[in-house]
């Protein structure tokens, strides 16, 4: 289980006149934090600094990288990348873009400043938890159809999809706390189900979190 953002969000800060942009942004992989890290430096091919930190889930395995581009050693990539490890946040990369206002802050300032702005971003995100979770197909008759949406509404359960044919054929996902309550009550004929299937292993947003 680990948090991540629903948005991308961007916060910006002010001090002694060096402008501090930190944009907050969704990734699935390594790849795509390093294209992610290339749009941004072309974005902002005008400024001093484009520095980040990253955490993303890959192999079963959280990866980490952070740059202080050209900031002194540990003043920019390290606090910020420490903001997403005290926040168990995953799949996302921080990049803090610096335009330099003539006046120079120390590290202990560009400290402050890059966790600062860091920070900024962080709090405006609206976070979500994801967890392990496991995809069904579900067969199920009209006529057991609405109780079916109450008791996953009422459970968490997720409804990815809906196929309206002879009966209806519809997707969910649950975490794995759920799934044991929800075969159980199959077998106890506590729901009315033709059939359903085990699909997959995924990570699942926790709806009570949105």
């Amino acid at each position: 289980m680990f948090k991540t953002i629903e948005k991308n969000t961007t916060y910006e800060l002010t001090e002694k006149k060096s402008k501090f942009i930190a944009n907050l942004i969704y990734i699935e992989n390594k790849l795509d934090a390093e294209n992610k890290i290339k749009e941004f430096k072309k974005k902002y091919f005008d400024a001093r600094h484009n520095c980040y930190a990253y955490r993303v889930l890959e192999n079963n395995e959280i990866y980490e990288k952070s740059s202080d581009d050209g900031e002194p050693s540990g003043t920019a990539g390290s606090p910020m990348l420490n903001l997403l490890q005290r926040n168990n946040l995953c799949n996302v990369i921080v990049i803090v873009t610096r335009y330099f206002g003539g006046i120079l802050l120390g590290t202990g300032g560009l400290v402050r400043s890059y966790s600062g702005a860091a920070s900024g971003s962080i709090e405006r995100a609206n976070i979500i938890t994801i967890d392990i979770g496991t995809e069904f197909e579900i067969m199920i008759d009209y006529a057991n159809f609405q109780n079916f949406e109450y008791y996953c509404q009422k459970n968490n359960i997720n409804i990815t999809s809906k196929k309206y044919e002879e009966n209806v054929n519809c997707h969910i996902e649950t975490d794995n706390i759920t799934k044991e309550k929800f075969l159980e009550d199959i077998k106890n004929k506590h729901l009315n189900i033709i059939n359903y299937k085990e699909l997959n292993t995924k990570y699942i947003k926790k709806l009570g979190d949105l």
